[in-house]
């Protein structure tokens, strides 16, 4: 995995992170959260970005209030009938 230094202001971690120790934390879930909302990365990708299990991504999709799942409802009617049609 890459390391990559960003600055940021000194109060960053009392705003968005429980203690200092935390903030890389908030930081790299904020960009996955961000990134996989735009369908830039999968939730895989995503969980791994954020250090965290695909359940544990999904509960943080969740409380950001991002949909988990970005397909638009053509592409579920076709995966569907895809499904069905293999069933036939």
């Amino acid at each position: 995995m890459k390391t990559i230094t960003v600055e940021v202001p000194d109060d960053l971690d009392r705003v968005v992170a429980a203690s200092e120790g935390d903030l890389p934390g908030a930081l790299r879930l904020a960009a996955a959260i961000q990134w996989y909302s735009q369908g830039r990365i999968s939730q895989g990708k995503g969980a791994e970005l954020a250090s965290l299990t695909r359940a544990g991504f999904l509960k943080a999709l969740a409380a950001g209030r991002v949909d988990a799942l970005q397909v638009t409802p053509k592409e579920l009617d076709a995966e569907v009938e895809r499904i069905l049609d293999t069933r036939r």
